[in-house]
């Protein structure tokens, strides 16, 4: 981890291990199996996740990128203020991700898009060149008070740590 993301996983440690709903829920240390994530969001949909009214986020891209594939049920998501803080925290209850073509683009729609808290038909013609979908149904989510965030660059979603996983070597016996 870099040292602006080793503060940001401390501070939210700190906040979290005082609400006992998170404490025995949500382990931020490094022998967590549990991955950490940052997504930055805009308004009105950072509000209405905190709010609760959004409980499905998604991601859209032209390329393979995070979080397609990289985002799994129990992890952890920093909620992000799009050019401010980190103002709360989501556990992702469940992923789909799509590789998408227009009937998977309308079926997204038709089954996720009040979930989404998506009404506006031109989102959906913004996201019709995207050639991958992320789809996270967010679980538990808590606002926080607010922690800076010294992340410069323009990602919207940032893997910030990943799990030591332990890899099985099978013999192929011919």
């Amino acid at each position: 981890m870099t040292a602006w993301t080793s503060f940001l996983v401390d501070a939210v440690a700190n906040q979290l291990e005082l609400r006992p709903r998170w404490r025995d829920r949500v382990q931020l240390n490094c022998c967590s199996e549990r991955s950490i994530h940052l997504a930055v969001f805009i308004e009105p949909f950072l509000q209405f996740v905190l709010d609760g009214r959004k409980t499905v986020e998604s991601r859209f891209s032209v390329n393979r990128c995070a979080p397609y594939n990289a985002v799994r049920s129990g992890d952890l998501i920093l909620i992000k203020r799009s050019g401010g803080p980190i103002v709360g925290v989501a556990e992702v209850s469940k992923t789909w991700f799509y590789e998408l073509d227009k009937p998977a683009l309308h079926s997204i729609r038709t089954k996720f898009g009040s979930l989404l808290c998506v009404e506006d038909s031109s989102f959906w013609d913004s996201k019709s060149n995207s050639c991958y979908a992320t789809l996270i149904q967010l679980g538990q989510v808590e606002s926080i008070t607010p922690i800076t965030c010294l992340k410069r660059d323009r990602r919207g979603w940032v893997v910030i740590r990943e799990p030591q996983r332990q890899y099985r070597l099978d013999t192929v016996v011919t």
